[in-house]
C-alpha cells in the first residue's frame, strides 16, 4: 500500500483544510491577483495545441488558463474536493482524482504521452517522502521522448534540493534549466525557491 500524502494527512487531521485552501485561491482571484504565472511560463514553452499535465492540479488554476489557451490538459489531484471545485470554477479540461505515487494514465483511457508536466504549487513536498522518487518516475514515464517536466517548490520544506537532483536522476530526468521563480531568474546556491525544467535523460 501506498503511503498516504502529507495532504491527505492534513485533510485527515483537518477536514475543512480542503475548503480553506479552495476559499484562498477563490478569494485571490476574486482581489484580482495573479495566480497563473507558472501556466504563462508552462505556455510560452509549447505550440498551441500541446499535451500538458498538471500533476497535483489542486482547484484548477493553471488548468484553466492552459485550456483557454489552447492546449489539451488533464489535471491530477489526490483530493477529491479539489477536483470538484476546478470542475466548478475551470470547467474544459480533463480532470481526475488520483494519487501520483500510481499514476497509469493510459490504464484511465489517456494513453499519449505529453508535451509538457507541470508540478507547481510545491507539491512534491506534500508527497509523502517515501513517494517522491516514485512520483518523479512515473512522471517521466508519461512525457514524450522531447517533452519537459517542470517542478516548482521551496527550500526548508523537508525535501532539500540536493535530494530532489538525486531523485530526478534514479528517475531518468536531467536538468534541462533550474530557475530560482517562476518569473525566470537564475538559480544560484542561495536560492530557496526552485523552478526545475526536466527532459528524458
Amino acid at each position: 500500500m501506498v503511503e498516504q500524502s502529507i495532504w491527505m494527512q492534513k485533510v485527515a487531521a483537518d477536514p475543512g483544510h480542503s475548503h480553506w485552501y479552495i476559499e484562498r485561491f477563490r478569494s485571490m482571484a476574486r482581489a484580482g491577483e495573479d495566480l497563473v504565472g507558472e501556466a504563462r511560463l508552462v505556455d510560452a514553452m509549447v505550440p498551441r495545441g500541446a499535451r500538458i499535465l498538471d500533476a497535483g492540479c489542486g482547484p484548477g488554476r493553471l488548468c484553466g488558463y492552459l485550456s483557454a489557451a489552447g492546449h489539451q490538459v488533464v489535471g491530477v489531484d489526490v483530493d477529491p474536493a479539489l477536483i470538484e471545485a476546478a470542475e466548478q470554477d475551470y470547467p474544459g479540461p480533463r480532470y481526475l482524482v488520483g494519487d501520483l505515487a500510481e499514476l497509469d494514465l493510459p490504464a484511465r483511457g489517456i494513453a499519449e504521452p505529453f508535451d509538457v508536466i507541470v508540478s507547481a504549487g510545491n507539491v512534491v513536498t506534500f508527497l509523502a517522502p517515501s513517494t517522491r522518487g516514485v512520483v518523479l518516475s512515473r512522471l517521466r514515464t508519461h512525457l514524450a521522448a522531447e517533452g519537459r517536466a517542470v517542478i516548482g517548490f521551496g527550500a526548508g520544506r523537508d525535501y532539500p534540493f540536493d535530494r530532489f537532483f538525486a531523485d530526478v536522476a534514479e528517475a531518468g530526468l536531467a536538468p534541462d534549466l533550474l530557475l530560482s521563480t517562476w518569473d525566470l531568474r537564475p538559480f544560484t546556491d542561495d536560492s530557496d525557491f526552485l523552478v526545475a525544467l526536466l527532459r528524458p535523460a
